[in-house]
């Protein structure tokens, strides 16, 4: 009766969601008061608060812990002690566990699984961390916990749990939408009915968001917000209200989604269902939280779960059985129940297990029918279940499960051909999306066999076996599926699907050798599961050499019988696991050894054929599945078996045999068989047939050599892992990461690599960029096997290559000869016998004989190294022998020499191999091979039992050849060294013709270049500080057209690419609101900097007109590339943005460059300060009477002699660079205020102002932090953007109306001198005296050019009102500073004059503590300010700068003060015009906003300004991981956020890439990274992705890129996206590398060349992030 009263009240139409969580805090309370609060009385029989801390406190902890993973939490597998990857702790135990200190792999969790400390099966040492430790009583604790409740509340449990429990039960597994079961209808029936929208994993966000706004006529946001919670909760009303009116919106619903494939799940359901619904799932969540008080209550709970009489007739059955019915929230939350409850009590955990593998079949059969993905589902449990040994075992004994997991996955896959192999061929979406959910149970298999037993037992035999039999059913279906047939004539149509049997093949390859393993730990196992192999491949065997020709092949003097079969003709499968299972079983075998080689041999000939180009026709798919064939993934049950099947055969079968049906398959053997036919070839085919012959004595030589498996060599496990990574660092130096990636892993991640890295390879750390390196050690290269079997024939080659050059270094020849192979097990000794038999050395005598006469064509180098190999390899087997044989000639088998000292047989009668190699020796077209044969003949020679004396004569003539050999090298190498000479004479003969013709030019390029160095060192030492250096011509060139020009005021404009952009670098306030543009004031800048205007340039120049005409292309190509492709591009040319045509870097916008200032007349005596500050007032007293709006009755002020009001200055420049003038003004305009250009603005030049002054500072604060010096540290782009900047400045008042340039010059002025008249000027504590100081002097010469009286003042103003504004500025630091500041540092020098402040100059001020904290506080105040005034002065008016601030150290202050003409104790700028300043001191220390901020406490900017830096990282990246697990998404009522983002600059966890957070910039949706991003970064942002890990750079909306993130492994690498999960810890260097593109304001450009080198960062929606 109350659930319907509490739960029913529906949504008014349109609630804010304030309300509406309103509304759902009020049903929650009302739930706990009235439904829950009583239950816990009930249950208690007491007060519930003190009932539960009673229960807790006599309840025993379990060891277990049993924490559940949120999803994003960081979890923790030990690489060394877990049993298997599944087993995981959570961060707390794994912190205070053993483990830490072991190699651990840390992932994210994502959601669902638990923490498996205190399980002690889960690991195989250290179970337990420190806090669950079990104690000695709860160890014989096997008593019921029941036992230790009281049994009047134990009575009361199981009434109340299993009451409630039915209910729940029963409501979540209801099906009828508008009654509910019986005894529940309230007494009076309301109609009221909601729309409920069911989640489904078909339909997009899209849709759905379009669909709702249509059907139930709500905004996008609302959509939006629907969207989202069905999307989480699974289910969410979208209506309320009768049911016409909801069942017309379910019509819409449907409607909409079912056109393209099923519709979205809607019903109209009645509001009392969903009421009880809703309470049945708080029920649920209640019962979850009270049994965590209890072990006890925990096991009523599961007796009364699991109690039934019937078969699936308990309450958790049928929970199960409905899974696939019920809702995303449902199911989530009886699954947490579940773990909570079941899986948590270890003696029902068995019983819940059996109750599992019973329905199993079931429940997955309901799992592909379902359509939530796999997490979501009951059937996520087995990894739960099936990890744990001991259950594993049970289960497979008790309820066959293996044969189950197997069986289930066959029915599935029904799509079989005629001879019932698996047919991917013909999949429909639905089939091929149901195979992608079959793949899960591959997955449940391998958790059951991912431990082997210790101990077998015979029922777990038997059923071992039978799971073994269903299996081998399994693979008997693969054997031989997707054939194929050489397409000859034409192309064939249609690639075939070969993916999904490689995806199997995949999947199964961890279980396969399980099963291999698991055989081996049991003899009787292993010979029954090896008579059950051979059973069936003769059943796959049986229909293979019926209806096929035999033949009788000779050759040598031996024959063969076979049958005719060729794989350029008939059908040939590549997939063949029953064949390979076998061989990974292998001993002496029942089938005939031509049978046991005949499947895996064709599969390698199919391979050498596609390599010979013979099945091109068949297109990309079989290419694709010969790469997968070799491929790491699948090569250890395809090619590596595949091998080891050859080698069985052979080694059963006489050699000679053996290889004359090799040649038969690779359809070679008439070429060897008969002299001339060779001859009588088309072209290509020789080709052909040479790739062939390669490739055949390639496998020839794997055959023999490939012995580093434990059963085939006499090898240890950790030889072979040794090899594969010898032979991968002898390619080049690799990654960690890259060899992980090139070696195979087994089923638990593992490839062995870190036991034996160390002692073959050399590791080398990596640099700020890169990542760190192993480099093989040098005495591992004697084991480089040229013919390594893995290599790919690219890797082979660069090997070749990496190895010739490092002996060519070491000053050795350059042969690779074959390595000392191990020697071979007892069942494949025979295998030697291949390197001597005659079938081999008459194909070696053949290529040998073909080498001898090159003119024929046909054959290669490459068949010649690998005869040569093969023969290297025989000798070293000889000679082995011949040292393991202890001089007994009886024991020798092996006797190569004797054969190869024989000459041939027919057909080729051709000389010995040993003659042939001897006249190949010195065979000019050779070279190559020669220190091979060298190599060969030596060994030979050591190894010849019959010539271990040899003959004086044959030694001779060794030597003979061998320097012969090196008196031709000699030779050679003089006649080189003479061309070289001869050539470079006649090269300079030529330049020297070329000077002497074009004299002239030359003679005059010289003089310049004497004057221009000249006059650069007159102008070092000549100039005065602040007045401008000597007139000086400058050239530059124009990077389109190439031409030179020198710049002049009235010539054509040159240019300077540059990019402007706005900058919250150096803000020391990132909560003030931006301004509004219409009405924001500019002139004034804040001293907290919040939002500057920052300009960059690459410092290419070029002409005005031909950067016109550059960037009219590029929107001409820009207009139609949009009318092509509609794709982006990495610059945003509708905003004036072009990408420099030389370097590529991002601009929007251009510089002009103008001619230096004219030097001013030094022998014009300088007015006084005094006689400065009453003329220049008295002009501005006269330019505002002339503006103001009075009529003339006032007096009109007194004008100084000269000087005229309505004076217009003539105009210094031509109009092209006027123009350019105006595009940079209002570049700056457009971006600083973010509005259309406007030239009539007032605002334009105060802007150009701002950038030019903002920018010094950014430079400044740069210089100081990195410790540089001052001057001639600066790289020369910056160095021209900075003089071109200042220059503008002072010029672009030119293009502005004379009466804005006065209002300007007035309102400025009156913030130094105070004038009553002059309204809105802001206090001295809210301007920054920079910019202040810039703006200032940027006034043509202050005013002077309205003074027609011919004196040129410039300079005395400029130092006039610099002396102005560093006292102004020195008030500042005085009443802005603090007492005892302890982070001032003291500075090397001291000054003994420096007197106390005067009084005057703290009328508010703080008292300070002595005279000398006084100075020190001020001199380190002011030395930001001071240091960008030297840089602005030495860039307006060129003056050098003196020697000591060419260099960084002590010296600076006194230099620094000398060039700005200051003395170096700036109190006696005050006291020697303290009559003129001290009633300026007064009146701007009582302006009212002095005492607002200071007494308010409103920010108050200290100096100097310390420099911002990005936030600090933890040194552990797994704390960051944990921070970000805890956040929550701030709208959508504490759910998880999806992609937690760090911002870097200020440190806030933003929840990225999801529609909840979006918000809405400038009309437009945008992500909470993107509108993080504007109000922190003025649209630039830098994010950290926790979960990615992964730096995030943004500009605007449109522009990003992935930056590697500060954190690396311990083997110097980044892990993006988290794959590889080693531990991760913070490097400091990468992430002031970072910082430092932030602080240069390069992130732009970052991003602007990360887009141009990879198109695809351009696609991608960076606005939603």
């Amino acid at each position: 009766m109350y659930v319907p009263r509490i739960l029913c009240v529906g949504p008014n139409g349109g609630v804010s969601s304030r309300e509406e969580q309103r509304e759902e805090q009020r049903e929650e309370l009302a739930c706990q008061l009235l439904l829950s609060a009583p239950l816990e009385w009930l249950l208690l029989g007491e007060e519930p608060a003190a009932g539960l801390a009673q229960l807790q406190e006599n309840n025993q902890p379990s060891p277990l812990c049993g924490h559940v993973f949120k999803v994003g939490e960081p979890t923790y597998s030990c690489r060394e002690c877990a049993a298997d990857p599944t087993c995981v702790l959570c961060m707390q135990c794994f912190l205070s566990s053993i483990h830490k200190d072991h190699r651990y792999r840390m992932t994210t969790s994502g959601g669902g699984g638990f923490c498996d400390c205190g399980d002690a099966e889960a690991w195989k040492k250290g179970p337990y961390c420190q806090k669950h430790i079990p104690t000695d009583s709860n160890r014989d604790s096997e008593e019921d916990p029941v036992a230790q409740l009281p049994a009047d509340l134990v009575a009361r449990g199981y009434s109340i749990f299993s009451i409630i429990l039915k209910y729940a039960v029963d409501l979540l597994t209801w099906e009828q939408e508008d009654q509910l079961p019986a005894g529940l209808e309230p007494p009076e029936r309301g109609d009221m009915y909601y729309c409920m929208l069911f989640n489904d994993e078909v339909h997009t966000y899209e849709q759905v968001i379009y669909t709702l706004q249509k059907a139930v006529n709500c905004s996008q946001k609302e959509a939006v917000s629907f969207a989202t919670t069905v999307d989480r909760d699974g289910r969410k009303s979208v209506r309320y209200g009768d049911f016409q009116f909801c069942e017309q919106a379910k019509s819409v619903i449907v409607r909409n989604t079912s056109r393209q494939s099923k519709p979205l799940r809607v019903h109209v359901m009645h509001s009392s269902v969903v009421a009880h619904q809703c309470f049945a799932l708080k029920a649920l969540s209640w019962l979850g939280q009270i049994i965590q008080y209890s072990d006890g209550l925990r096991r009523i709970l599961c007796q009364v779960g699991l109690q039934g009489k019937g078969e699936n007739s308990s309450l958790v059955d049928r929970l199960m059985l409905n899974d696939s019915k019920m809702w995303k929230g449902a199911r989530n939350i009886y699954h947490q129940l579940l773990m909570n409850s079941l899986l948590m009590d270890l003696k029902y955990k068995k019983i819940f297990a059996i109750q599992f593998a019973k329905s199993y079949e079931r429940l997955q059969s309901d799992y592909v029918k379902d359509d939530h993905d796999c997490e979501f589902s009951i059937t996520d449990l087995s990894v739960q279940i099936f990890t744990v040994p001991s259950l594993a075992r049970m289960l497979m004994v008790e309820e066959n499960l293996m044969t189950t997991i197997i069986r289930t996955f066959v029915d599935h896959l029904r799509h079989r051909d005629l001879q019932g192999r698996f047919q991917f061929d013909r999949y429909t979406a639905q089939q091929a999306f149901k195979f992608g959910r079959v793949q899960s149970l591959i997955g449940d298999l391998k958790y059951v066999l991912i431990s082997c037993p210790t101990e077998w037992s015979d029922e777990l035999r038997l059923k071992f076996l039978e799971g073994l039999d269903a299996f081998l059913e399994l693979l008997k279906c693969m054997q031989g599926m997707d054939p194929v047939v050489r397409q000859v004539g034409q192309h064939i149509e249609m690639e075939p699907e070969w993916e999904a049997a490689f995806t199997l093949q995949m999947k199964l390859t961890h279980i396969i050798s399980m099963i291999q393993e698991w055989c081996s730990t049991d003899e009787r196992v292993l010979i029954e599961a090896y008579r059950k192999c051979l059973t069936a491949l003769s059943h796959c065997h049986s229909g293979l050499s019926d209806g096929e020709q035999p033949i009788t092949l000779s050759l040598s003097g031996h024959s063969v019988d076979t049958f005719r079969y060729q794989v350029s003709q008939d059908k040939v499968s590549i997939h063949l696991p029953v064949c390979r299972l076998l061989a990974g079983k292998h001993f002496p075998s029942e089938l005939s050894p031509p049978l046991l080689i005949e499947l895996p041999l064709r599969c390698l000939v199919l391979c050498a054929q596609v390599h010979a180009g013979m099945w091109r026709r068949n297109g990309f798919s079989l290419i694709n599945q010969i790469y997968y064939y070799h491929n790491v993934k699948c090569r250890v049950e395809m090619f590596d078996k595949d091998i080891i099947m050859l080698q069985a055969g052979a080694s059963m079968m006489d050699p000679n045999h053996f290889l004359m049906i090799v040649m038969s398959r690779f359809e070679l053997f008439h070429i060897f068989s008969c002299a001339d036919v060779r001859k009588r070839y088309r072209e290509d085919l020789v080709q052909q047939n040479n790739t062939l012959i390669e490739e055949m004595l390639h496998l020839i030589i794997m055959v023999v050599g490939e012995r580093y498996i434990a059963g085939v060599g006499q090898v240890e496990p950790f030889d072979e892992i040794r090899r594969e990574i010898i032979h991968q660092l002898s390619v080049r130096p690799m990654a960690h990461s890259e060899l992980v990636k090139a070696l195979p892993e087994n089923g638990n991640k593992e490839t062995g690599l870190e036991r034996v890295i160390d002692n073959v390879a050399s590791f080398k750390k990596p640099g700020v960029t890169g990542r760190g390196l192993y480099e093989l050690r040098p005495e591992w290269n004697k084991h480089f096997n040229l013919y390594f079997h893995h290599y790919s024939r690219a890797d082979q080659s660069k090997a070749e290559e990496a190895q010739r050059k490092l002996r060519r270094q070491n000053g050795e020849d350059t042969a690779l000869p074959p390595p000392l192979p191990p020697p071979l097990c007892p069942l494949f000794a025979s295998l030697v016998n291949l390197l001597q038999s005659d079938v081999l050395l008459a194909v070696e005598g053949a290529v040998l004989q073909w080498a001898v006469e090159p003119s024929g064509g046909g054959w290669t180098e490459s068949m010649l190294q690998r005869v040569l190999h093969l023969v290297g390899m025989a000798l070293l087997e000889e000679q082995q022998q011949l040292e393991n044989s202890s001089g007994d000639d009886d024991n020798v088998t092996f006797n190569y020499t004797c054969k190869i000292t024989r000459p041939g047989e027919a057909p080729s009668t051709s000389g010995s191999v040993l003659a042939l190699l001897e006249s190949l020796q010195n065979a000019p077209h050779l070279e190559v091979h020669k220190d091979m044969i060298t190599w060969i003949l030596k060994v030979k020679n050591r190894a010849d039992p019959h010539l271990l004396g040899f003959t004086s004569s044959q030694g001779i003539l060794l030597h003979t050849v061998r320097d012969k050999d090196k008196a031709e090298r000699k030779r050679k190498a003089e006649m080189a060294r003479l061309r070289r000479e001869k050539i470079m004479a006649q090269m300079s003969e030529m330049q020297k013709h070329f000077i002497n013709e074009n004299k002239e030019l030359f003679q005059q390029s010289l003089e310049e270049l004497e004057a221009s160095t000249s006059a650069a060192a007159e102008d070092r030492y000549t100039c005065v500080h602040l007045v401008g250096g000597a007139q000086r011509h400058q050239l530059v060139t124009c990077i389109l057209c190439q031409e030179e020009q020198e710049l002049r005021g009235h010539g054509r404009a040159m240019v300077l690419a540059a990019f402007v952009q706005r900058s919250t670098v150096l803000s020391k306030n990132r909560h003030r609101n931006l301004p509004d543009p219409e009405h924001h004031d500019p002139l004034f800048m804040h001293p907290d900097l919040s939002q500057g205007i920052h300009t960059t340039s690459c410092g290419h120049i070029m002409h005005a007109t031909c950067w016109q005409r550059y960037f009219e292309a590029v929107q001409f190509k820009e207009q139609r590339r949009q009318q092509r492709l509609r794709g982006h591009t990495s610059y945003d040319v509708e905003n004036g943005e072009f990408l420099c045509p030389l370097c590529e870097c991002l601009s929007n916008t251009v510089i002009p460059l103008l001619p230096h200032a004219r030097s001013p007349d030094c022998s014009v005596t300088h007015p006084s300060l005094e006689v400065w500050l009453k003329t220049t007032s008295q002009q501005i007293a006269a330019l505002h009477s002339a503006y103001s709006k009075q009529s003339d009755e006032e007096a009109k002020p007194e004008v100084p002699e000269g000087f005229r009001v309505d004076f217009t200055p003539q105009n210094a420049f031509s109009s092209s660079i006027s123009a350019m003038i105006t595009t940079f003004s209002m570049s700056t305009y457009k971006v600083g205020l973010k509005l259309n250009p406007n030239e009539q603005d007032h605002r334009v030049q105060v802007l150009s102002w701002s950038t030019c002054a903002y920018t010094i500072q950014s430079i400044e604060h740069l210089l100081m932090d990195e410790e540089k010096p001052l001057f001639g540290s600066l790289p020369c782009r910056q160095d021209d953007c900075l003089s071109s900047l200042t220059r503008f400045g002072s010029t672009c008042w030119t293009a502005a109306p004379l009466k804005t340039v006065h209002t300007h010059f007035i309102r400025l002025f009156t913030a130094l001198v105070p004038d009553i008249r002059v309204e809105n000027i802001p206090c001295i504590l809210d301007i920054d005296m920079f910019h202040l100081l810039v703006s200032c002097l940027n006034f043509p010469g202050s005013v002077h050019c309205l003074d027609q009286s011919g004196r040129s003042v410039v300079d005395s103003a400029h130092l006039h009102i610099l002396h102005l504004v560093t006292v102004a500025h020195l008030v500042q630091i005085l009443l802005t500073s603090t007492t005892g500041n302890s982070h001032i540092h003291t500075h090397t020098h001291t000054h003994k004059q420096s007197s106390p402040a005067p009084v005057s100059l703290l009328p508010v001020c703080l008292t300070l503590s002595s005279g000398w904290q006084l100075w020190r506080c001020v001199k380190v105040g002011v030395l930001p300010f001071l240091r960008s005034a030297a840089l602005f002065f030495h860039y307006l008016n060129s003056t050098a700068p003196p020697d000591d601030l060419l260099v960084a150290g002590p010296g600076q202050w006194e230099a620094l003060c000398s060039y700005l003409s200051l003395p170096s104790n700036l109190l006696r700028l005050h006291h020697s015009h303290h009559t003129l300043l001290e009633p300026l001191i007064h009146r701007w220390c009582s302006h009212p906003g002095v005492r607002q901020t200071l007494q308010v406490g409103g920010v108050v900017v200290r100096f100097p300004r310390e420099s911002n830096r990005l936030i600090d990282l933890p040194e552990d990246y797994s704390t960051l991981i944990n921070q970000a697990s805890s956040f929550t998404c701030p709208r959508s009522g504490g759910d998880k956020s999806r992609a937690p983002t760090l911002c870097l600059i200020c440190g806030s966890m933003l929840c990225s890439q999801s529609y909840c957070c979006q918000t809405e910039v400038d009309g437009e949706d945008v992500g909470a990274c993107t509108a993080h991003a504007f109000t922190c970064g003025a649209g630039l942002g830098l994010f950290l992705r926790v979960r990615e890990s992964q730096v995030l750079f943004v500009a605007g909306k449109t522009k990003g890129c992935f930056y590697p993130p500060p954190y690396l492994d311990d083997y110097g690498e980044t892990d993006q996206g988290l794959k590889r999960g080693n531990p991760l810890h913070l490097c400091s260097e990468r992430y002031r590398k970072i910082e430092r593109l932030w602080r240069q304001h390069a992130i732009a450009e970052v991003i602007g060349h990360a887009q141009e080198a990879n198109q695809t960062l351009v696609a991608i929606d960076w606005q939603h992030l």
